[in-house]
């Protein structure tokens, strides 16, 4: 008898718990090897050493057999991807972990609103009132006119942005090809994409450098591995409200090992979003139900 992702919620939780360990770990990294490498060729390097990870996933792609279509759109994919991951390097050089951290909880907010506006998806009274939530919770960490905001916070506005345009064009795409392909062409299509960015601005890295910037990937890889088996395991409802403790993890890890001062505010933006992100899931996980059992 075969065990229902929802009986196994524990499971699930573990394996999210663990997927946080995995990204707050890249985050650490990229905190650590800072300004040391610019961010669009230290991005390009953390893509180009993933590519061994890619070995596995050669086959489903040439298999795969894509229409022109579907090249299109893996590379529009790939093109928003790029933008969002450059933008992330170069955020983590300006602005604390806690704060980045908590800024990206709004791409699930963006994909809500996009899903609604290009997919043709409904935008429900309550779930628009989630996305306004949100949105207050990232005014409150911003808080304009009362603090400086920095290019590191608006590149995290176009970071959680490009995200949420990724997820959006991956979606049609999920149905069609394998996990494998769409993971694959991801890795591939980021790494041509960042590519020029990285020569125009390169500098010869170091060894060390090298090596943290493969830790990255290999935690990278841990992590969306880690994220799966979490989604396998239980339904978002469960392991979506988890994703939380990534932020308290960054506080913790930006206070002691890189002497960030604790913004209570950014917990409170953060705990905002994150609430109005586990409604929407919620939400949706109601409405996929009822339309199971009308």
């Amino acid at each position: 008898m075969s065990v229902s992702p929802a009986s196994r919620p524990v499971v699930g939780i573990f394996w999210m718990v663990m997927t946080g360990f995995n990204f707050v770990a890249v985050t650490a990294i990229v905190k650590h090897v800072g300004d040391d490498v610019p961010a669009a060729q230290a991005a390009f390097l953390r893509y180009v050493l993933g590519l061994v990870f890619l070995v596995p996933m050669i086959r489903p792609i040439l298999a795969a057999r894509l229409n022109r279509r579907q090249v299109w759109l893996f590379g529009w994919r790939g093109l928003a991807h790029t933008i969002a991951v450059m933008l992330w390097f170069f955020a983590m050089t300006r602005i604390p972990i806690a704060e980045v951290t908590a800024m990206n909880y709004l791409s699930p907010i963006y994909v809500s609103v996009g899903a609604a506006l290009f997919l043709g998806e409904r935008l429900p009274l309550r779930r628009l009132v989630a996305v306004l939530v949100a949105l207050l919770g990232a005014f409150i960490i911003l808080r304009p006119g009362i603090r400086e905001v920095d290019l590191g916070h608006i590149a995290m506005l176009g970071t959680a942005l490009g995200f949420a345009a990724g997820y959006l064009i991956a979606k049609p795409l999920a149905g069609e090809v394998s996990a494998a392909v769409v993971v694959g062409m991801l890795s591939i299509t980021v790494t041509i994409g960042l590519a020029p960015f990285a020569l125009a601005v390169w500098v010869a890295p170091t060894l060390q450098d090298l090596g943290w910037l493969f830790l990255v990937a290999c935690f990278a890889t841990a992590g969306h591995y880690t994220m799966t088996l979490a989604f396998a395991a239980a339904p978002l409802t469960v392991t979506q409200p988890v994703t939380f403790l990534q932020l308290v993890w960054a506080v913790m890890l930006g206070y002691f090992v890189f002497s960030e001062a604790v913004d209570l505010w950014v917990i409170v933006g953060g705990a905002i979003i994150m609430g109005a992100v586990s409604f929407i899931t919620w939400r949706e996980a109601v409405a996929r139900r009822g339309e199971a059992h009308a």
